[in-house]
């Protein structure tokens, strides 16, 4: 996982393999703690490379999403691959992070 800021100021974290038990804990440091140091005004996330998340990453992005609304940064998720799509549509988290009926559009803005 890595974290950099694009020129427009937006920061993005680019999350990569399984998002269980074993890794959320980094994923939630990084965003939680981001958005408490930085302040972006935009936080995007990056799926591109998430081969697999469970119920415990779903839960890591709703915090991210929720902290994200507290501080006034807008929260975007980035390339999520279909089966992260499929995911957040079958627990009903999908419109609440902005998400289309499918995966084919890749950049999303709630």
């Amino acid at each position: 996982m890595t974290t950099r800021r694009q020129a427009d100021g937006a920061i993005v974290v680019d999350v990569r393999g399984s998002l269980d038990a074993a890794t959320v804990g980094a994923l939630q440091e990084a965003l939680l703690g981001t958005l408490q140091r930085e302040r972006p005004l935009t936080l995007i996330v990056d799926l591109t490379f998430v081969t697999f998340m469970d119920s415990q990453g779903i839960g890591a992005l709703v915090s991210g999403h929720n902290a994200a609304r507290e501080t006034g940064t807008r929260f975007l998720l980035r390339n999520p691959s279909e089966f992260v799509h499929r995911q957040l549509r079958v627990t009903g988290l999908a419109e609440m992070f902005g998400l289309p009926p499918s995966s084919s559009s890749q950049t999303y803005t709630p």
